[in-house]
């Protein structure tokens, strides 16, 4: 066991602070595009305290092959780990053979049936709109997830890429509806990355929930593997995302890396302390290919405590780029 516990906001979910993000399961061209190496990843996950499993139905080269092949490596041990899937991602036809919103309840109805059986569970632990459905009135969207708690389908709900006035429309309608309230945020934020913390963290604190970023690490950038002069050739960023490299801010990074070196300590390490130092970061949802992946992230979690003046020295390299509607 290497990751510890936190809670998920104000609710009475527990999730391990380094979490599993799992899009690349059933990706092509990756080691986890098959059964056998999801499972390896799965069974380092597990065998290093990692318990959040974040997916979403349209992970993988086909849509749901993520969460199919989840569901076969996790038989027999769904009760060791904490299940979160999303529903509901505008760009991707999941087959479902009906004009509606994707925030709508016949919509929510057909998919979380589908990711249930892929999974092959009977209960969903965290269920998540993967992005804000303009087409459905939030009201809708939360009814239709408050029964699914009702039936014990799912457990809790959250929602992905809201924004700071979605998040509060979102929580004060529920309140008003006196029923199950969303529990989670899950945004893109990193040091790379760090919009969230103009509206998004300030709501997500607000109203109690917990804090899930994604693309913590940047596509890598972040985890001390790559420099000015390259980094590994078979990474996702050097075989199909080189811009992000070529594009990098290497005099903050470089600056970042000689921090991390005069405290004895990895970039990897360093970026995981400053994470989880947020007040509303309940878990680190961090991707990998490979099981040595999963538990040098795992150790990282649990590796370093920054101190008040080690945060202020690195926010000061990845100051907050000035407000572009201001």
């Amino acid at each position: 066991m290497v990751t510890t516990e936190r809670r998920v906001g104000s609710s009475g979910l527990l999730v391990s602070a380094v979490g599993l993000g799992c899009n690349n399961f059933g990706r092509a061209g990756t080691a986890t595009q098959t059964l056998q190496g999801t499972r390896l990843v799965l069974d380092a996950a597990i065998d290093s305290g990692i318990t959040l499993l974040d997916t979403a139905d349209m992970y993988g080269k086909d849509p749901g092959l993520s969460e199919t092949l989840m569901g076969e490596a996790l038989e027999g041990r769904r009760d060791r780990v904490v299940l979160a899937t999303k529903f509901g991602h505008g760009r991707y036809d999941m087959g479902y053979d009906f004009p509606a919103g994707m925030g709508s309840r016949r919509y929510i109805r057909r998919a979380v049936e589908e990711s249930l059986r892929r999974l092959r569970t009977d209960w969903i632990d965290l269920y998540q709109l993967h992005f804000p459905d303009p087409e459905t009135p939030i009201d809708e969207t939360i009814d239709a997830l408050d029964d699914l708690v009702r039936e014990g389908k799912i457990r809790y709900f959250g929602h992905s890429n809201f924004t700071g006035w979605q998040v509060a429309e979102a929580d004060f309608t529920a309140r008003q509806r006196r029923g199950s309230r969303f529990v989670s945020a899950q945004n893109h934020y990193s040091l790379l990355a760090r919009a969230a913390e103009r509206e998004v963290l300030p709501a997500v604190e607000r109203y109690g929930l917990g804090f899930f970023p994604y693309f913590p690490l940047h596509n890598g950038l972040l985890t001390g593997k790559f420099t000015r002069e390259g980094g590994p050739s078979d990474s996702r960023i050097m075989s199909t995302r080189a811009h992000l490299w070529e594009n990098a801010p290497w005099d903050a990074l470089d600056a970042y890396r000689a921090f991390c070196d005069e405290r004895g300590i990895t970039m990897l390490e360093a970026t995981f302390g400053w994470l989880l130092a947020r007040p509303a970061v309940s878990s680190v949802i961090a991707g990998a290919t490979t099981p040595e992946q999963v538990e040098a992230n795992a150790r990282a979690g649990a590796a370093w405590t920054p101190t008040a003046d080690d945060l202020a020295t690195i926010d000061a390299f990845f100051p907050l780029p000035a407000d572009p509607a201001a």
